[in-house]
């Protein structure tokens, strides 16, 4: 185990067993403060692997109704990979990333097909099928399945770094498989979900990011080493991120007596498989507009403007402007057909990053 890349001022040994001493106090202010999440009063393989894939890059907040509603409408593997795509995307409409949705149908249908329509009770086993990482797996293994196997996500990350008030850059490769190392060995075999879930905890709640620890409430403040050397508010270190491409674009609702307008995306790509308005390339004139839209056949109409919006993915930002057409009939052009307010609402799967659009429907239609 070469733990060098952490530039922890602590010997290697040291590192771990601070990790393995903390974990009885973790695991005793977790047994008093753990937040009572669904996935949790009822933690079978299949609603932890849901909660898992929902909960990447998305606030708890967020994922607690979509987790009810998806639970409901696909409660197990075989309606899941038996599940129409466009009542899957539904399903998941607004919560971003929509390739979870799509590995996860992926995964199940590889679960029906290999594992008798279950998640295997294995670790390597659920890094071989699809949409399942190192975290997740270790996340399915240890929590549903009793097994002493890390979870290390970015949360852990963060708490490891300052409790060894390490100074690598916990972007890099290295300080990763340094820490997934470490967390490896310090997972006690007899709690390893809810010691994962400890951590997990603890940094979505105390040891917060950007320079906001809670140190007076946390239970490793005795043996943290950030806290102790002060180098907690500027600890971990972590690569600057790239800066996002900006693009612009003119969002147009064609509405018809016929509906609006819909689009459907590539199958591949951002916002993959889903429905959009017409979605065209810069802040269009008037007059650009028109000839835009001409070329793809769609006529003339009154228009009105819907103001601006922005939305910000992972590598790019859209900055919006929304124009409602009051066409004539017209035949839809390819990839594209015509929806009713109903249709949109209940059937459609739009992405969040339309939504002010979206919620002007019901005035325009």
């Amino acid at each position: 185990m070469d733990l060098q890349p952490l530039l922890s001022p602590l010997p290697d040994g040291d590192c771990l067993a601070l990790l393995q001493g903390a974990a009885a106090p973790l695991l005793d202010w977790y047994d008093q403060n753990r937040r009572p999440l669904p996935w949790r009063l009822e933690p079978t393989p299949y609603r932890v692997w849901i909660s898992e894939i929902m909960l990447q890059q998305t606030r708890v907040a967020a994922v607690l109704p979509y987790f009810h509603r998806f639970l409901e409408a696909l409660p197990d593997i075989p309606s899941l990979a038996a599940a129409d795509p466009e009542l899957l995307l539904k399903l998941w409409e607004g919560l971003g990333y929509y390739s979870r949705a799509r590995n996860l149908q992926a995964c199940a249908k590889v679960c029906m097909q290999q594992h008798g329509g279950q998640l295997p009770g294995d670790y390597r086993a659920l890094l071989e099928l699809p949409g399942i990482g190192p975290y997740t797996a270790g996340a399915i293994a240890s929590i549903a399945f009793g097994l002493p196997v890390p979870a290390v996500d970015g949360n852990v990350h963060r708490v490891f770094a300052r409790l060894l008030s390490a100074e690598g850059d916990i972007a890099a490769p290295a300080v990763k498989k340094a820490l997934f190392d470490l967390a490896a060995q310090a997972v006690p075999s007899d709690r390893p979900g809810d010691f994962n879930q400890a951590i997990m905890d603890l940094g979505a709640t105390v040891c917060l990011p950007n320079a906001l620890p809670l140190c007076a409430s946390c239970p490793l403040r005795e043996c943290c080493q950030a806290l102790a050397r002060e180098t907690r508010h500027r600890l971990p270190n972590k690569a600057a991120k790239k800066a996002r491409r900006v693009e612009k674009k003119t969002v147009v609702l064609a509405i018809t007596p016929q509906g609006v307008l819909l689009h459907k995306r590539p199958d591949s790509g951002l916002l993959a498989g889903l429905w959009e308005f017409l979605l065209l390339d810069g802040h269009l004139t008037a007059a650009q507009r028109g000839q835009a839209l001409a070329e793809r056949g769609i006529p003339a109409g009154r228009a009105r403007r819907l103001g601006q919006a922005k939305h910000i993915f992972t590598h790019v930002e859209w900055r919006m402007e929304g124009v409602a057409l009051s066409c004539p009939p017209f035949p839809p052009p390819d990839g594209c057909r015509f929806a009713s307010l109903k249709e949109v609402r209940q059937t459609y799967s739009l992405p969040g990053a339309l939504r002010a659009y979206t919620d002007l429907l019901e005035e325009l239609l």
